[in-house]
């Protein structure tokens, strides 16, 4: 069995509404394409992720999600500091 590793996090910020500040797509271990998770910033600083659903009559389907707290936890801080590298640079990009 491989370790998962993210090998690549692709960031699209966007102007914030109801704490939603950007979306992700990320690809583990050069093998598999994630994309549409969303970036909210959380009330008591940060930011957490959700992941994709879609609505089949009246109930809402998990696309993927993280099982384990371990990995989820792993994916946040992945996506976090690019999320942060990218907003860093275009605030410097703006100046």
């Amino acid at each position: 069995m491989h370790k998962i590793k993210v090998t690549d996090i692709q960031i699209i910020p966007i102007v914030p509404k109801d704490g939603l500040v950007g979306f992700a797509s990320i690809v583990l271990n050069n093998l598999l394409y994630l994309s549409s998770i969303g970036i909210y910033t959380r009330l008591e600083g940060g930011f957490r992720l959700t992941y994709p659903t879609k609505k089949v009559e009246i109930k809402n389907i998990n696309i993927f999600y993280p099982i384990s707290k371990e990995f989820a936890a792993y994916l946040e801080i992945s996506v976090t500091k690019k999320f942060e590298e990218v907003i860093k640079a275009r605030l410097y990009a703006n100046e």
